[in-house]
C-alpha cells in the first residue's frame, strides 16, 4: 500500500510545563512514528494561541504542525495513541497533495 502525506495540527496543553515544550513536541512525534509514520517536518512557528472558547476549561494551547508519510491505516493508529496522551488537547489531521 503507499504512503500518503499528512499533516496533522495539535494542540498541546501545556500547563504546568511551560518550561518543557520542545521535550513535548518530540514526544508527540515520536508517539506519531511509534504508529508506522515517517515524520518529514515539525514546525512550531503558530506557537501559543488563545482558543476562541474555552475547551475543557483550557483557554490556550501550543500549537505544532506535524508533516508525515503514513499509509492511510496507520493514520486511525495515530488518533487513537494520540488521544491517550494527556498532552494532546486537540487534533487535527488531512491529506496533503504530493
Amino acid at each position: 500500500m503507499s504512503k500518503n502525506k499528512y499533516e496533522g495540527v495539535i494542540a498541546l496543553n501545556t500547563t504546568g510545563h511551560e518550561d518543557k515544550i520542545d521535550e513535548l513536541v518530540q514526544l508527540v512525534g515520536k508517539e506519531i512514528e511509534s504508529q508506522g509514520a515517517q515524520l518529514e517536518e515539525i514546525d512550531q512557528s503558530l506557537g501559543r494561541r488563545d482558543f476562541s472558547f474555552n475547551a475543557r476549561h483550557l483557554a490556550s494551547g501550543h500549537y505544532v504542525n506535524y508533516i508525515f508519510k503514513a499509509e492511510p491505516s496507520a493514520l486511525e493508529k495515530v488518533r487513537a495513541a494520540l488521544k491517550l496522551n494527556d498532552a494532546v488537547h486537540l487534533q487535527h489531521f488531512q491529506r496533503l497533495a504530493e
